[in-house]
């Protein structure tokens, strides 16, 4: 029997592929399953359970939550990365560390082939396929739902006929969730008129009564939450996700240009990834000069861009990412957050770098580091170009 390391959540399309695979096409599947901080022991426990019934080789779980943080996550936060200014690529990052293990397990047990679940109108097929036929050239890529043309419905339909017990009500709605936020994809983000139902998402609002947290950054990474210690930045970013979670913050609907050259919409709820990257964009604004925040905007909006659409093993995202670190030398301090039902409001820092300094005087009341001469003389050497430029063009009527 061929070996094929599948690509596995315990969802719809990842059971449809394991049962389809070892039953029909008769591979012996070794299912692994990524973990990039989205599954609580219980539920990697009832996965491997479910994932026992279905006559596949093995099943293991790969961890890679940590190295998710220190290779992609900490340089979307030094970037503020957020895709159309609405989005924390919260399936798309994940994916590249996800195809990264899968690879690097099928070299390990020797497994010619390697098969995930996407569908052939969305972004993961090309985001899986890209990485893997970079690092594991010579694999047969099997895509079961991508060939097939199948419809969440006719999965449905099969796995009920082969004896599969889940949730088919909840498999209605594709939920992918991880440490950088939960994805929720179902009939309404299928059109442009509608929205997502209040129980489609996974995280429900339980506490109305406002609080405030406070967030502390050390040269751009997440250390300290309303003042406790964390040596790790992945349980700082634990840490604001439970705070946040019981006012259901951070939910919205991203609208974008896929890979593939169609529109599309994905529902999601990421509150600990929105409020942190605010928080360190409100930061950054006190602590950078203009011409940082302005070629950091450039470069991380590309940054964002190319990671999206795959193209995480390009060098030039080293090059890039080397950039958005030196950056974040004085990114440090204090920022305050209001929390509230279904929002979360930026209140202010505190900043030994903080460049909005009174010593040298405030914003539209008092100068202290020039006089009114020097301005007078500033401007108008400032304006001299544009000056010289319409005395000479005769573009301005002068009457």
């Amino acid at each position: 029997m061929k070996k094929v390391v599948l690509a596995y959540s315990g969802g719809l399309d990842t059971t449809f592929c394991a049962i389809h695979l070892s039953q029909e096409k008769g591979y012996e599947v070794h299912a692994v399953l990524v973990n990039t901080g989205g599954f609580s022991e219980e539920e990697l426990k009832t996965t491997e359970k479910r994932a026992g019934k279905l006559g596949i080789a093995s099943f293991e779980v790969l961890d890679v939550t940590q190295t998710y943080y220190n290779e992609v996550i900490k340089y979307l936060i030094f970037g503020n990365v957020l895709k159309n200014q609405t989005y924390p690529l919260s399936v798309s990052a994940e994916r590249i560390l996800q195809a990264k293990a899968l690879a690097e397990y099928a070299k390990k047990i020797g497994a010619k082939s390697i098969a995930h679940g996407s569908t052939g109108a969305g972004n993961d097929q090309v985001r899986f396929d890209m990485i893997f036929q970079t690092i594991l050239p010579e694999a047969e890529i099997i895509t079961p739902i991508r060939d097939l043309k199948l419809s969440r419905e006719a999965e449905i339909e099969y796995l009920k006929k082969h004896g599969v017990e889940m949730n088919f009500e909840k498999a209605k709605y594709s939920i992918n969730k991880g440490i950088w936020g939960t994805s929720v994809g179902g009939k309404e983000t299928l059109t442009s008129g509608d929205t997502l139902p209040e129980e489609a998402y996974p995280t429900q609002l339980t506490k109305e009564e406002p609080t405030k947290i406070t967030l502390q950054f050390e040269a751009g990474e997440l250390a300290r939450v309303n003042g406790d210690k964390f040596d790790n930045p992945v349980d700082a970013i634990l840490k604001v996700q439970e705070l946040a979670d019981p006012y259901a913050i951070g939910r919205d609907i991203h609208v974008g240009d896929t890979i593939i050259g169609i529109k599309g919409r994905v529902g999601f709820e990421a509150a600990a990834p929105l409020i942190i990257i605010k928080a360190h964009q409100l930061l950054e604004k006190h602590t950078l000069t203009k011409w940082q925040t302005f070629w950091k905007n450039q470069l991380s909006e590309f940054y964002g861009n190319h990671l999206h659409e795959g193209h995480y093993l390009d060098p030039v995202m080293r090059n890039l990412e080397a950039f958005l670190a030196d950056t974040q030398q004085f990114v440090t301090g204090e920022v305050k957050v209001a929390l509230k039902p279904y929002q979360f409001q930026l209140i202010g820092i505190d900043s030994p770098h903080d460049l909005m300094s009174a010593k040298f005087g405030s914003y539209g009341e008092m100068n202290k580091g020039y006089t009114a001469e020097d301005v007078k003389g500033f401007t108008k050497i400032l304006g001299n170009q544009t000056a010289i430029f319409h005395k000479v063009n005769q573009t301005l009527d002068n009457d």
